[in-house]
């Protein structure tokens, strides 16, 4: 599932993320959802979500 949809993605959930420095490569970063930033229904590029850890990207796949 892609992360392109609020209602898609709560928190607690394990996701993949582009974060900003890996946009070009496209590399991911898997993590667990602390905070969902994006406050519209939907974004084309993703969802920008805050992990645990502290790292803050676009969500691209939902686990």
């Amino acid at each position: 599932m892609s992360g392109t949809m609020r209602k898609d993605i709560k928190t607690g959930q394990s996701v993949s993320i582009v974060l900003k420095k890996d946009q070009r490569t496209g590399n991911l970063t898997k993590g667990v959802v602390k905070d969902i930033l994006t406050k519209s229904p939907q974004h084309p590029h993703g969802i920008k979500v805050r992990l645990e850890d502290g790292q803050v990207g676009r969500v691209k796949e939902i686990h």
